[in-house]
């Protein structure tokens, strides 16, 4: 016996989706409990006990899994490429499950990605309105002032509307150009190349470096590993913690 728990919970567990998506499903009679549509979202079920499909497909509680990678240059955030470019989910060595990327790194960027099969959380960690912060290291070409430094943390409208980082730190000057330590706690397309665009400042370079409470340290390029029990515990606390102060 599993227990009882909601429905939504169980399928995005199950590696279908978020809590969203999921309740998407529900919502246009796509989900069956013992071949009976169910449309409400409160339902509860037990795993164990009850048989639960999508589309007519019986789903079945998958293990969650959590892997960190350090994504270099060149890799891409997808788990289909028609062209056979190099993919970060390849980096992940011999996972059952099916997992992807939490939150994107353009082709150009490198750095710290988690791939899971969590829906659930992954919503949390990278949905704008919960702030789940994470840290870049940027190397921008030439040097920015101390005024365009404050515009950004005041904010730029670019096409989806207006955006700003949390905090910015000045790092160091490399052969003319600089580093910057960027925290930001939303997450739209590309975000801080259109943004230092804006400002005529090009990225040369762009390193994710934390993802809430986790952190690439040591990780070498190219590399992928198992989280750890503590770590995802403190992913979690962080994320349903930013959840709750996101609720109206």
């Amino acid at each position: 016996m599993t227990g009882m728990e909601r429905l939504n919970k169980f399928l995005a567990h199950a590696g279908i989706g978020s809590r969203r998506h999921v309740e998407t499903l529900i919502q246009g009679g796509r989900v069956a409990i013992d071949g009976q549509v169910i449309r409400e979202l409160g339902t509860r079920v037990d795993p164990g006990e009850h048989k639960i499909s999508v589309d007519g497909q019986p789903i079945r509680p998958e293990k969650l899994v959590y892997w960190v990678v350090n994504k270099p240059r060149g890799y891409l955030c997808t788990n289909y490429d028609p062209a056979r470019r190099g993919r970060a989910i390849d980096l992940v060595p011999q996972v059952a499950q099916r997992v992807y990327t939490v939150g994107r790194l353009d082709e150009a960027s490198e750095g710290l990605l988690l791939l899971t099969n969590d829906g659930d959380l992954a919503n949390r960690l990278t949905h704008p309105r919960f702030g789940v912060e994470k840290t870049y290291l940027v190397l921008v070409a030439g040097d920015p002032t101390p005024d365009d430094l404050k515009l950004l943390l005041k904010g730029v409208w670019l096409s989806e509307g207006h955006v700003k980082a949390k905090r910015i730190k000045r790092e160091k000057r490399e052969k003319g150009n600089t580093w910057l330590r960027i925290v930001l706690n939303e997450g739209k397309n590309r975000e801080i190349r259109r943004m230092l665009a804006k400002l005529e400042h090009k990225v040369l370079r762009l390193r994710r470096i934390t993802l809430g409470p986790l952190v690439l340290a040591t990780l070498p390029t190219g590399k992928a590993r198992r989280l750890t029990h503590a770590e995802v515990e403190e992913l979690r606390r962080t994320a349903f913690a930013e959840s709750e102060r996101a609720e109206p």
